[in-house]
Order: C-alpha cells, then structure tokens, then sequence
C-alpha cells in the first residue's frame, strides 16, 4: 500500500516543478507546515491526516537537509521535488528502471578512438544546434517515464532515434516509446531491457512511429498494434568504447548517445541543478541520453545528460554531471556502457 501511495503522489507531480522555500519557510513549526500545505497543493498530492502528519516529519527533515546543503556553496544544488515527503529508502526505490548492460561487441568500433577525437569541439549541446534550415533543437523535451514502470531503456533509446532522424532530416519528431514496450518482446517492458535489442528490434521491425499515435500509457499492454505508421528509422547501431572519455566526447559531438548511469542514490534523485559531482555508485542501471558537454565559467567541465524523470526535475528534466573524475567508470559509471544509432 505504501508503494501504491507514493507511486500515486510521483503520477500527480509529473505537472509540477520543484517549490522554492526561503529560511522563513524553516524558522517555525508552523512555517513549515505552511511549507507542506503549499508543496501538497503544488503536487497534488492528498493525504489522509495520519498519514500527512507522518510525512510531514519526513518533509521537515528534507527540506531542512536541502537548506544545509545548498548553504554549503556547492557545485550543485538540490531540490524540493516530487520526492519531497519520502524517506531515502522510498526515494531510491521511486523511479526504479533496470537496464541490464550490452554485451560488448566481437569488433571494438574504433570509430571514435583515431581522427575524430584529435579535434573536439570545446562544447556541444544538442538542444540548442539550430544549422541552415534545421530545427532550433535536434533532442525533445524530457519525457516521464513514470515511477512504476521501469522502461527507461525505451525512452533512451527513443531519444537517439528521435535525434538521428533530426540531423538526417532536419525534422524532430517525437517518437513513441509505448511500441517499444508492446511491440519489442525481446525485452521486457517495464521490467527492464537491452538497449541493444532496443536498437535491434527498430531496425527489424521498419522504424518507430508518432508519439501521438501511440502514447505512453506507463505499463505493456500486452498486444502490438499492427501497421503502425512508420515516423522514423534507422540502419543499425553501434558501441562507443568503454572507459573511454574522448570516445564518448567525440561520440557525442557526432549526434546523441545512449549511456547508463547508476541513479539509485537520494542525491541524484534530488538533483535541483548545477554540476552534479555525486556521491554515486559506479553500476550503471539506468538508461539516459548524452546530448552534449561543457564547462563553466569557472572551469568545471560537464556532461549534458536527458534523463526520463519528467521536466520537473533537474534543470528542466536535465542534468550536467562532473566529466573528468579519477574513476575508470566516470562520474556514475556513464563510460561503462554507450551506443548510439546509425542512419546512412
């Protein structure tokens, strides 16, 4: 039941952003149940009152934990969200995805280890690539998953189909995660799946349709619509090398990359904005999309990650994550696991 509850409130904040809240907002017990009032109003979230006053004590202490970290003058700042009256525990369980990692290929694609990472462009941002005739952004907004269904394989893989075409095209066209779930039966919906198989039942089956012809209902179905219009396709895909930053870079400034990050912990899941620096695990899990990198004004270099948590969290559904880090596996293991699709 407490499962049921909490997934109920994160379906309900999918039309909210993170509330800001001030010291005064913290100074009294009666401030801070004004605070809770708003944020339920602002989530739609509805309690019966022996729960809300149990939650309550948890909102306190969250939003009081947030208020000291962000005072800390840090490279990031966290969030009032959606997961704003759940425990840690409740908190690492929401959203759950499980994206088990492709094999890696018989031939290493070398593709992105010789000439293209000789000279790197200093930033790339996908969202923002408006070339001669082309659209002003070449990534859709963040999409949501949800947090009972665990298909963030989908929304990733999606998103670099939608990308590609974009580039080939100079079209963006929003691409149904939904047909993946119903349709692609050699992963397992909502349970998780293989970005690679993803990839593998895209080309097979002709391509991916409209996200208006078949929107994301949050679960499988259990049946496959035949003749679906096809909106988008591609020719195969490919695996960036492990462990390899310049790869993933020079990968990236070619077009969108799936990549995998481990995104179980309470601080990315309150993730408000800035460069994200962890703590986190390096077992990556979690299937998102690469769409560029840079660096601050103060010389932090990033990642651009699209995540499928909504555009209510992060910077708009976004996150910039810490890009030379001394772990092997990157910051969150995001140089584990890479691929992208190919459109000739």
């Amino acid at each position: 039941m407490a499962t049921l509850a909490v997934a109920i409130v994160l379906l309900a904040a999918s039309a909210a952003s993170a509330i800001d809240f001030t010291e005064h907002d913290l100074a009294s017990e009666q401030s801070m149940w004004e605070l809770y009032e708003r944020w339920c109003e602002h989530y739609k979230v509805v309690r019966d009152p022996g729960e809300k006053a149990r939650r309550f004590i948890v909102f306190k202490e969250n939003a009081r934990l947030i208020s000291e970290f962000n005072h800390g003058h840090m490279s990031y700042n966290k969030s009032l969200n959606m997961f704003g009256d759940m425990t840690d525990d409740e908190t690492r369980c929401a959203y759950h995805c499980s994206m088990v990692a492709s094999p890696p290929p018989s031939v290493p694609d070398e593709t992105f280890t010789r000439v293209a990472t000789r000279n790197l462009p200093w930033a790339v941002d996908w969202r923002n690539r408006a070339y001669g005739g082309g659209p002003a952004s070449y990534v859709t907004g963040a999409k949501n998953q949800g947090p009972g269904c665990g298909s963030c394989w989908a929304f990733a893989v999606t998103a670099t189909v939608e990308s590609i075409n974009a580039i080939r095209t100079k079209i963006l066209t929003p691409l149904s995660e939904q047909q993946l779930l119903d349709c692609n039966l050699d992963n397992g919906g909502c349970s998780g799946g293989y970005v690679h198989k993803a990839f593998d039942y895209v080309v097979q089956s002709g391509g991916l349709t409209f996200e208006y012809a078949y929107p994301y209902k949050g679960r499988r179905q259990g049946f496959c619509p035949p003749h679906l219009p096809i909106a988008a396709t591609i020719n195969g895909h490919h695996h960036v090398p492990s462990y390899d930053m310049f790869a993933l870079m020079a990968a990236v400034a070619a077009q969108p990359v799936v990549v995998a990050v481990q995104a179980d912990e309470v601080p990315f899941k309150r993730y408000g904005g800035g460069v994200f620096r962890g703590p986190c695990g390096t077992r990556p899990g979690h299937a998102v999309t690469l769409v560029g990198y840079g660096t601050t004004n103060d010389g932090e270099n990033y990642w651009i990650v699209k995540n499928s948590w909504g555009p209510n969290w992060g910077e708009n559904g976004f996150i910039r994550m810490k890009r030379d880090v001394p772990e092997r596996e990157g910051l969150c293991g995001i140089l584990v696991d890479s691929s992208y699709p190919v459109k000739y």
